[in-house]
C-alpha cells in the first residue's frame, strides 16, 4: 500500500469510525440553537409529523424527552414519573451512539425513581441507581406512549414528572456536519474524540485511521496530492452511509429486513454503527423494540406511490408483542434519512391502537397503502402514502421471543 492508499484508506475509517460522534454532535447543536440548554430534558409535546426532521426516522406512537449531557462537571440527577401500565423507556447513548443503559417499562418497572448518571472518571460509589456513562457526553431520549388522541392529556402528565437535574456547563461548541470539507470533518472529528476518548477495545480501528494525525491534526501539513487522497478517502466514506441501508439488513424473508442483533451495541461493528447513525439514529436494541422494512419494487428497497399495497395479517399471524406495533410511512432523502410525508388525514403510522382499525370478520387484518383513498369502508385501515417514493418501517416494541429468535415473520407486502 503506498502512503497515499494508506491516506485514503485512513480517511474512509475515520468518516465511518466517527460519524455518529458528528451526528449526535449535530443533534446537540439543534437542540442549543432553540433554547434547550445542557443537563436538562426538553419535552416534545406533540406527536411527530412530516414537519420533524431533527433526527431520522421518527416514530408516531410517543411523546420524546431529549437531554444532552455534559458530565465534566459532575454528575446528574434523573428523575423518573411512576408510569403504571403505560409504555415508557429512557435511553442512554454515549457519544458513539451506543446504548448503555435502559431505563423503564421492560427493565426498572413502573414504579418510577431517581438514578445518578455519573461520568467515566467520576469518584461516585457504584450502586443500584447509579449509571456510569462510558464518556463525557451523553444522550438521553424517553419514549412515552400515547394511546390516541384522548391519552395526551394523561400522556403528557406522566412526561411532566420527567426531569433532570446537574450542573450549568459551557456550551460545548459547534462542529462540522456529516457533509462538511475534509480539513472541517475531521477538525471536528478529532475535537470529538479528544472530549470523548474511545475505548481501548477500537485500537486496531484507531491504528488504520493514525496516518491522519487525529491526535493533533493539523490539515496544513498535507501535501495537495495527499490532501485528494484524504478527500477521496472522506467521501468514500460518505457514500457507504448513504447507502449502507440503516436500521435493518441487506437480507429479507417474506419481503422483509429484520435488525441486527448488536444494533444500539454495536461493539466493534463500525460499519454497522455508522449505516444506524444516518438511517436511524437513537434506534433502540431489539429486546426493547424491532425495527423491520419492507422490500419494495424499487431500488434502495422504496415503494412506488403511484401504486396501490396491501399488507394482510391472517388471523392467526399477529404481531407477538408485549406492548404495541406500528407500521410507518417515510419519504426518503437523497443522503438515506427518512421523514413522515404531509398527507390530507395527517395520519403517519397505522397500527395497533389506530382509532376504527377494522378487522375482516374471520379476525384477519388488511392495511392498505397508498396514495390515493382506498374507499370510505376501508379507510380506517388506510395508510396515506405520496405519489413519489416511499419506505414501509415496522416498530413491534417489546418484542416476544417468538419475534426475536426469527421464529416468526411478517407477512409481506404486495399489491392491492
Amino acid at each position: 500500500m503506498t502512503d497515499l492508499d494508506a491516506l485514503r484508506e485512513a480517511a474512509r475509517a475515520a468518516y465511518v469510525f466517527t460519524l455518529p460522534l458528528i451526528e449526535i454532535a449535530t443533534t446537540r447543536s439543534r437542540g442549543l440553537a432553540v433554547g434547550s440548554p445542557m443537563n436538562t430534558f426538553g419535552h416534545m409535546r406533540r406527536l411527530a409529523d412530516h414537519t420533524a426532521r431533527a433526527v431520522t426516522t421518527p416514530n408516531n406512537d410517543t411523546f420524546y424527552s431529549t437531554a444532552q449531557v455534559d458530565l465534566s462537571e459532575g454528575p446528574v440527577t434523573l428523575t423518573l414519573p411512576p408510569s403504571g401500565d403505560r409504555y415508557l423507556s429512557v435511553q442512554f447513548m454515549d457519544a458513539y451512539s451506543n446504548t448503555f443503559a435502559l431505563l423503564g417499562t421492560r427493565t426498572t418497572g413502573g414504579e418510577g425513581g431517581t438514578y445518578t448518571l455519573v461520568g467515566p472518571g467520576d469518584a461516585t460509589s457504584p450502586g443500584p441507581r447509579v449509571l456510569r456513562a462510558p464518556t463525557r457526553h451523553v444522550w438521553v431520549l424517553a419514549r412515552i406512549l400515547v394511546e390516541g388522541p384522548e391519552d395526551a392529556a394523561d400522556a403528557k402528565s406522566v412526561q411532566t414528572g420527567l426531569s433532570m437535574q446537574g450542573p450549568a456547563t459551557a456550551d460545548p461548541g459547534t462542529f462540522a456536519n456529516r457533509g462538511a470539507d475534509w480539513r472541517d470533518y475531521l477538525a471536528s472529528a478529532a475535537e470529538l474524540m479528544r472530549l470523548n476518548p474511545p475505548p481501548v477495545m477500537d485500537g486496531r480501528i484507531l491504528a488504520r485511521m493514525a496516518p491522519l494525525g487525529l491526535e493533533a491534526f493539523e490539515p496544513d501539513r498535507f501535501r495537495p496530492e495527499e490532501a485528494a487522497a484524504i478527500a477521496e478517502g472522506l467521501e468514500a466514506g460518505r457514500r457507504f452511509g448513504r447507502s449502507a441501508g440503516g436500521l435493518t439488513g441487506p437480507s429479507f424473508i417474506d419481503g422483509w429486513s429484520y435488525p441486527d442483533g448488536r444494533l444500539g451495541n454495536f461493539g466493534q461493528n463500525y460499519a454497522l454503527r455508522a449505516a444506524v447513525a444516518v438511517g436511524g439514529l437513537a434506534a433502540l436494541p431489539p429486546e426493547e423494540a424491532m425495527y423491520m422494512r419492507a422490500e419494495g419494487d424499487l431500488p434502495r428497497s422504496l415503494f412506488d406511490g403511484g401504486r396501490a399495497w396491501r399488507l394482510h395479517f391472517p388471523a392467526d399471524r399477529q404481531i407477538p408483542v408485549d406492548s404495541f406495533w406500528s407500521l410507518s410511512l417515510y419519504e426518503a432523502t437523497e443522503d438515506g434519512q427518512f421523514f413522515f410525508t404531509r398527507n390530507d388525514i395527517n395520519r403517519f403510522a397505522i397500527g395497533d391502537r389506530t382509532p376504527g382499525l377494522a378487522r375482516n370478520p374471520d379476525g384477519s387484518l388488511d392495511i392498505w397503502i397508498g396514495a390515493a383513498s382506498p374507499g370510505p369502508e376501508r379507510e380506517s385501515n388506510w395508510l396515506p402514502a405520496p405519489e413519489g417514493p416511499f419506505a414501509l418501517f415496522m416498530r413491534a416494541y417489546l418484542p416476544r421471543p417468538e419475534l426475536l429468535d426469527g421464529r416468526w415473520h411478517l407477512p409481506p407486502v404486495e399489491p392491492a
